[in-house]
């Protein structure tokens, strides 16, 4: 995985979400960076990590794991937003001796529904080869994207020989899909202190995600960040950023 690191003192590393890239929580690592050694990924096909034909969490966690050796750490909080968080978790879960405690954003351990299709559709029927960034924008906010998650999207078009290129691998990510959005992890309950933060006008915990969460992680402490969506880090980054930066503290 490409990364960046950061800071000086006990590692933290910094997991963005589905289309992201490392630049996607930069915000955090300013903070934390004052206390601790920070690690922003790109996840693999996303940024410039290597794109994979497959991906599931136990590949993730392990590219984590050996993104941890590679950098001759023995263990490491991590920090995760949406699939970000799937991936810490399941980094916990599988590898609970190498993992000194968790931050999961807007996220829970369980099975989502497909709800990416019309931001699959969008960036699928863009013209790459005959756009230009304002053109790429409205044909994303006609194919039913808001403004806001289409100027996320439009962050990893990069500039080719004619137009533009996805630095993600869209392909891949299509491909792999079904297994993002689902969990089959099992694993013995990871014990270690984990901390979940969601969105107050996000549904992406909610109540009926609390068995599956204590179930998996029966130390976690919860916090709703209200006024916010899916996109908390980004809506309400003061807030969001001290939340985390308490909590990774308290753990060492």
């Amino acid at each position: 995985m490409h990364f960046v690191v950061s800071g000086e003192g006990q590692a933290v590393v910094l997991i963005h979400g589905l289309f992201g890239d490392l630049d996607n929580l930069k915000s955090l690592s300013a903070e934390l960076e004052k206390t601790h050694q920070v690690i922003r990924v790109d996840v693999p096909n996303h940024g410039l990590s290597e794109h994979w034909q497959q991906m599931d969490y136990p590949l993730l966690a392990e590219a984590i794991i050996q993104l941890l050796d590679t950098l001759g750490l023995a263990s490491a909080h991590l920090v995760g937003h949406s699939m970000g968080g799937k991936i810490a978790m399941a980094t916990a879960l599988l590898y609970p001796q190498r993992i000194d405690s968790i931050v999961a954003a807007d996220i829970a351990p369980v099975a989502y529904p497909p709800r990416h299709q019309a931001v699959f559709a969008g960036l699928t029927s863009l013209d790459l080869a005959n756009t230009n960034r304002n053109q790429a924008l409205n044909h994303l906010t006609q194919a039913g994207i808001d403004t806001g998650t289409a100027q996320f999207l439009l962050k990893s078009l990069r500039r080719a020989e004619t137009g533009f290129s996805w630095k993600m691998n869209l392909d891949g990510l299509i491909r792999c899909y079904d297994k993002l959005i689902g969990w089959s992890i099992t694993a013995k309950p990871y014990t270690k202190p984990c901390y979940m933060i969601r969105g107050g006008d996000s549904d992406y915990v909610t109540a009926e995600h609390k068995d599956a969460i204590m179930a998996q992680f029966p130390q976690v402490q919860a916090k709703t960040i209200n006024g916010t969506g899916h996109w908390l880090h980004a809506q309400k980054p003061e807030i969001f950023n001290r939340l985390v930066a308490d909590f990774i503290r308290a753990q060492t």
